[in-house]
């Protein structure tokens, strides 16, 4: 038990929870909805093993992350530590393979190889990123941080390209793709930009162990004070781009949906930037770190709304 307690700790269990919440919600308020009088006999079972694939290759990235960031870690986080404590090392790296191998897989038989392999190369390319992420990226001036905002992104958007061809993923021919593609790319924005700050702010939480072992991270490069006003300028992006949307759908008179976000993610935002330049222990940027994903989950569930709008 303790060696599947810790394993589930190594793949960030609750993590690859929300990488299915989120494709779940996509799949089900959103594209059912728009498609419910043409959805393919077997879209359901695809959308299945997409949602697995993306669950391996996320659960690969975590595991070769804690791999090589044994030292780090070691300063960081060292009560959270699994790798080389309960794991060995060479079953991490094993594991690492074998979910990432899976994933692929499970992407060929998802989607049909010829006329969609290129949703396959770009699993194939997540898995490169993630391993080169942990060996090297995560270690540069924002190219870490851009990387996982894309991959972040990147759940969302292979459900859609899944179920249009990316050729013609804008066809206005067809009545339901443009939303499909609007209601895709919205949240997929949202994902980017909301993980573009938390990992700024996780870059300041994890400084110590970082400037240790010769990351060139934000904080490190720039300071603490200027990464603080990089995270409120995107932090005010959002918000305004959130606010913008608002206004849009009050044209619809989406009441309920209009109230919750901006109680449940407005709100909660506004706060988090006032709390931001206050912040100053490991504790507060952890505590900012963990409020950003309460918003990140938040904004995702507003996707129940449209099963009943749509």
């Amino acid at each position: 038990m303790r060696l599947i307690a810790a394993f589930l700790k190594l793949v960030r269990l609750p993590n690859l929870f929300f990488i299915a919440l989120t494709q779940g919600l996509f799949q089900f308020c959103i594209y059912y909805p728009l498609y419910r009088s043409v959805i393919p006999e077997k879209d359901l079972l695809h959308f299945i093993l997409l949602v697995f694939a993306s669950l391996f290759i996320a659960a690969a990235g975590y595991v070769i992350n804690d791999y090589f960031d044994i030292n780090i870690d070691e300063v960081n986080k060292p009560e959270k530590m699994v790798v080389d404590r309960i794991i060995h090392r060479r079953w991490a790296i094993a594991w690492h393979f074998m979910l990432s191998f899976s994933g692929i897989v499970l992407t060929a038989i998802a989607v049909p190889v010829l006329q969609k392999w290129y949703l396959i190369l770009a699993n194939i390319a997540c898995v490169a990123l993630l391993w080169f992420y942990s060996t090297k990226f995560k270690k540069s001036l924002l190219v870490g941080n851009i990387v996982i905002s894309l991959l972040t992104a990147w759940t969302i958007l292979i459900i859609f390209f899944s179920k249009v061809s990316a050729g013609n993923a804008f066809d206005p021919g067809n009545h339901s793709q443009p939303k499909l593609f609007r209601f895709a790319f919205l949240y997929a924005g949202f994902a980017f930009v909301s993980t573009l700050i938390r990992e700024a702010i996780k870059d300041i939480e994890d400084i110590k162990g970082d400037r240790k072992y010769g990351c060139r991270t934000m904080p490190i490069v720039w300071g603490i004070n200027a990464t603080k006003v990089y995270i409120a300028v995107w932090m005010v992006v959002l918000i305004v781009m959130l606010l913008i949307i608002q206004v849009y759908i009050l044209q619809f008179q989406w009441w309920w949906a209009v109230a919750y976000s901006l109680l449940l993610v407005v709100v909660p935002l506004a706060l988090i930037f006032k709390k931001l330049f206050n912040a100053s222990s490991t504790e507060n940027y952890h505590h900012l770190s963990n409020r950003i994903k309460l918003v990140m989950l938040t904004g995702i569930l507003s996707m129940i709304f449209f099963y009943f709008y749509l």
